[in-house]
């Protein structure tokens, strides 16, 4: 696995639009915010040509220029790391236009970003053996005063930390608007962990494996796809094992069960040692009898490896850090996570 060299002080902060630009409120004044704070920060700011556009479908541009910006900003020598403007709905589109091989042939840089750009922080693991970080987009550093998350995720990609833990309370209604952009994160839900191993409730979890996964919505995508090459990475890691690190935007409890029918029957979890899953946008809605719980572990359970779930990241903030591709040592213990990073 390839890891980036961590932002030094001073350096260079690249901004790409592969997915959704910055171009209505609130996220057009998170974006200008979070510029002057990292400017205030002392680093350098690279803008590529699709951070202000809406001229693409479910994307800031059309799939061809989206792609093009990605492959150019990262192998280019215009900035040290690179943080996405947003999520969005079809960066998959872009993928024939991403240069991989180009992409594996350079030095890598921190990709940072999560939801629609799991379309890059996974197929970066898969498909050049390059560590990305999967976490806020841009915006995010936008908010009036950063929230320990964000200061977790700045200081892992600068190298100041290599473990990060979770956080004692989540937002389930945020406070951002066009007329209120930089609002904190509202926290008002206590955060609570469920612990299983195979089939039975458990009081605390020790797992270690490399790091893999995302967005559901997003990695379903993929399954059997020519982006779909799973089982070549856990051939080569298996000796590692595999840590999934699943959550979901906008799939129902019953899209999620069939979701991970079709990865495990598609042979995705052959050779895992555990899973984590974070909160899922639509945190307690269950249907018919099927609650966010039962969904996950309905088809994995019989696996008999460890199991984290309503874990602190994704799209209900505020969200741990996760190196996608890393070797991580994870444990849980009631309702405390902590994940801690070994570079090899």
């Amino acid at each position: 696995m390839r890891y980036p060299e961590f932002l030094k002080d001073g350096g260079t902060i690249g901004f790409v639009a592969p997915s959704f630009g910055c171009t209505i409120e609130p996220y057009k004044s998170c974006f200008e915010n979070a510029k002057n704070t990292f400017k205030s920060m002392g680093y350098k700011l690279f803008e590529g040509e699709n951070c202000y556009k809406s001229d693409g479908i479910g994307i800031s541009s059309t799939p061809e220029s989206c792609g093009r910006e990605l492959t150019e900003v990262y192998t280019g020598d215009d900035c040290d790391v690179i943080i996405s403007c947003g999520g969005g709905e079809l960066m998959c589109e872009i993928l024939p236009f991403v240069d991989f091989e180009k992409i594996k042939a350079v030095k890598p840089k921190w990709y940072l970003g999560y939801s629609d750009n799991t379309n890059f922080t996974f197929t970066s693991n898969i498909l050049a053996d390059t560590a990305a970080i999967y976490g806020p987009c841009a915006p995010t550093f936008g908010m009036k005063k950063w929230h320990k998350a964000l200061q977790d995720t700045w200081e892992v990609m600068t190298g100041k930390k290599t473990a990060v833990s979770g956080y004692d309370m989540w937002e389930r209604e945020s406070l951002k608007s066009p007329e209120n952009p930089l609002a904190e994160y509202n926290l008002t839900e206590k955060k609570k962990l469920a612990l299983r191993t195979g089939e039975k409730e458990a009081e605390k979890i020790s797992m270690k494996g490399r790091l893999i996964g995302g967005c559901l919505d997003t990695l379903l995508t993929l399954v059997g796809t020519e982006y779909d090459r799973v089982a070549d990475f856990i051939s080569r890691y298996r000796k590692d094992g595999i840590i999934w690190f699943l959550e979901a935007c906008d799939l129902s409890v019953f899209q999620i069960r069939r979701g991970l029918w079709q990865m495990k029957k598609a042979g995705w979890f052959e050779g895992c040692v555990g899973f984590m899953f974070g909160r899922p946008l639509h945190f307690d809605e269950p249907e018919m009898g099927l609650d966010r719980h039962l969904a996950v572990t309905a088809h994995l359970e019989e696996l008999g490896v460890p199991i984290i779930m309503d874990a602190d990241f994704g799209h209900l903030p505020p969200a741990m850090p996760i190196i996608s591709g890393a070797v991580a040592e994870v444990k849980a213990a009631g309702d405390d996570v902590f994940i801690s990073y070994d570079f090899s």
